[in-house]
């Protein structure tokens, strides 16, 4: 039996998909624990080095077609055609980064306006339903215990009655702004 497993073990491993070399890295990472990982860091952003303040070379007037001089032109011309290329991508870069923080920015807005406006909907129903003396529904557990009540409770809603009376009675304040809505809903 030890032969059949020391083969086994020999066998190399086929990877199918990317979950079986995935599998196979967290096993060989578990295998000793202790073992600090090495990330890698992140790819550092590329800069090229600025424009030479001081030009060596510099060709004159006469440097024709076939002077010895046209392989320092043509490094400095690409030379600068990547600086000048770097530059763009990189304004095009920072462009692009604006608008993204700008769209989250708006979307950020938005979002809290809806919510504002819905925190605003939910307050004015809850205060109307106070108003009127009703309490907002909370629970669908609740609801369905006071429907199987509301059957034996002439009592109940006496009760109810008397209890929005006195909260009504209890400040000139509460009676003015209920007459008011009474009023506004009766129109």
């Amino acid at each position: 039996m030890s032969d059949t497993e020391s083969k086994d073990e020999k066998k190399p491993i086929v990877i199918k998909n990317a979950t079986d070399l995935q599998r196979l890295k967290l096993e060989k990472l578990m295998k000793n624990p202790d073992k600090p990982v090495v990330l890698p860091e992140p790819p550092k952003s590329k800069s090229l080095a600025p424009p030479p303040d001081f030009v060596r070379n510099v060709m004159g007037s006469s440097a024709g077609a076939g002077s010895g001089e046209f392989h320092v032109y043509r490094h400095l011309r690409r030379k600068e055609y990547a600086r000048q290329k770097f530059i763009q991508e990189k304004s095009e870069k920072e462009k692009l980064d604006d608008e993204y923080h700008r769209k989250i920015e708006q979307n950020r807005r938005q979002a809290e306006e809806r919510t504002a406006k819905k925190r605003a909907k939910r307050l004015k129903k809850k205060r109307n339903a106070k108003l009127k003396g009703k309490k907002p529904k909370t629970d669908n557990k609740e609801t369905a215990s006071s429907q199987s009540d509301s059957s034996s409770g002439e009592e109940d809603n006496d009760a109810l009655k008397d209890s929005t009376k006195d909260s009504q009675n209890d400040s000139s304040e509460d009676n003015t702004v209920t007459e008011e809505n009474r009023n506004k809903l009766n129109e």
